[in-house]
């Protein structure tokens, strides 16, 4: 892929790599530095591997106190600091700059706490999402948000980028299942935002809904506390086939309209369907065109008068065969290769390229007979996975990236369905994030008037534009352009906490 444009590198603060380096020692002698050339190979990319780029150097503190130190260092030297979780970032929000310190948060991978009272988990950003939900798992407990990558991605990069999973149409996006985080400002301030009641504090504005999301453009989570459920004592998975991704997607229209909230419901096509299956083996049809994974859960009498519903609808719509799990292992199953989808697809191809827009629902059939025909017109296979119930889909673009004409092609293609989301009224992302992927994009969903918007937002946490700049934002007007008025303003609703 085209490297993206990004800011223009001080070669001042190149120059002062060293001293630099010294300093962040000095003032964090437990963090590890990094700033020899080949150390600091596995930080060039992240989860987007065609674009790369060596940062300054890294470091890798282990307290909020560390964190601060660095912050506010960079703050006073005018270094622009680029935050890293697990570097399993889809959008690029994670790649490094030249003239950059990349803050990395794997050290902190601890769960502090795990209240089963008052169902939160206090997590620090660098643990793995699925540590979260084997530890409450032993509470009896459930911790909803699971990406597909959630093995491995840390919770500190959901909460940046507000990622979801399969079981996110019922239970919510990681901005549902947040209570509060300790965050630190560029500044080197600690601020709390949000509360262990997850209750508005006051009638302020509503901060941590700003700051799930915010792609690492406002501050440096440290801590996370997050909301447990009541684990559901029962769940079953149905697993449907159709002729047609159109006749899927009918179903899941249907299954939605009837009142029905699955707490999953994913559709795979054929290509992606055959690749995890030869993957993992879950049991799945190899005629059909696409099929659909809908779980639902709850009490058992409640599990099996929504799975009869839902497998008549599917029927109805014209689903080829129907099968609901038998046990628990077979649930399991059923899940496995959708969760693999990712990495069997992989299998197919030197390379692919997956995006992640949101639609909404009604809309799918059309979205997809046009994601075929872009297929067709740039020559390149498609494989589609999607979260259906809430219409984010994740069409993974099979390329060569030792072909350079692939590679632009593979781009074009992407940016093409990322444009047919919104034509349609839908989002440019649902969950990985806008990062230097779709930076440049979001003019096709927002005005420059919504821009200026989200840019005072920016200014208000980061004036100096230090953190993860080249992110997000197409052109990221100077600071000093926000009106005094407005400065006023925004101080008055951050009372007690210097943001200008």
């Amino acid at each position: 892929m085209t490297q993206p444009c990004m800011p223009a590198p001080d070669e001042s603060i190149i120059a002062r790599r060293e001293e630099i380096a010294a300093d962040l020692a000095r003032l964090c002698p437990r963090a590890e530095v990094i700033s020899s050339t080949d150390a600091l190979r596995p930080y060039e990319s992240d989860g987007l591997t065609a674009y790369a780029q060596l940062p300054l150097l890294a470091i890798l503190p282990e307290s909020t106190r560390e964190v601060q130190h660095i912050l506010r260092y960079c703050h006073e030297h005018g270094i622009r600091v680029v935050p890293r979780g697990s570097g399993t970032s889809l959008s690029g929000g994670a790649l490094p700059l030249a003239d950059a310190v990349l803050l990395g948060m794997s050290r902190f991978d601890r769960v502090l706490k795990v209240d089963a009272d008052n169902r939160i988990a206090l997590v620090q950003p660098g643990v793995p999402n699925l540590e979260i939900t084997r530890a409450a798992e032993r509470r009896g407990l459930y911790y909803a948000p699971d990406p597909s990558s959630q093995i491995i991605c840390s919770i500190g990069g959901n909460v940046a980028e507000n990622a979801g999973g399969v079981h996110c149409l019922k239970y919510g996006m990681t901005t549902n299942n947040v209570l509060a985080v300790k965050m630190v400002l560029m500044n080197g301030e600690l601020v709390q935002l949000g509360n262990l009641h997850g209750e508005a504090a006051g009638t302020g504005l509503d901060l941590l809904g700003v700051a799930v999301g915010s792609e690492g453009l406002l501050g440096v989570v440290t801590e996370v506390a997050v909301r447990l459920l009541p684990k559901p004592p029962k769940a079953r998975a149905l697993l449907a086939a159709f002729d047609s991704v159109a006749q899927a997607g009918a179903c899941v229209a249907a299954v939605i309209a009837a009142g029905i909230i699955p707490a999953g419901m994913e559709l795979m096509d054929r290509m992606a369907t055959k690749a995890a299956e030869d993957f993992v083996h879950a049991g799945y049809p190899l005629d059909a065109e696409a099929i659909l994974i809908i779980e639902v859960d709850g009490t058992e009498a409640e599990v099996e008068e929504l799975a009869g519903r839902v497998m008549d609808i599917a029927r109805r719509k014209g689903a080829t065969s129907v099968r609901l799990s038998r046990s628990e292992d077979e649930r399991q199953r059923f899940w496995a290769g959708r969760k693999a989808a990712f990495p069997a697809v992989g299998r197919l191809a030197p390379d692919y390229y997956c995006m992640d827009g949101t639609i909404p629902r009604h809309r799918l059939p059309e979205v997809l007979e046009g994601i075929a025909a872009l297929s067709r017109q740039y020559g390149l296979p498609v494989a589609n996975v999607f979260h259906a119930g809430d219409g984010n889909l994740h069409p993974l673009i099979l390329y060569d990236s030792n072909d350079p004409d692939q590679l632009e092609r593979a781009e074009r293609f992407g940016a093409d369905i990322l444009r047919l989301c919104v034509h349609v009224g839908g989002v440019l992302t649902g969950e990985h994030g806008v990062g230097v992927e779709k930076r440049d994009l979001m003019p096709e969903m927002f005005s420059q008037t919504d821009l200026d918007q989200q840019i005072r937002v920016k200014c208000a946490f980061d004036p100096q534009q230090l953190l993860n700049p080249g992110k997000v934002f197409p052109r990221l007007k100077r600071c000093g352009e926000v009106s005094a008025a407005q400065m006023r303003r925004l101080q008055e609703k951050f009372p007690g906490v210097e943001l200008f």
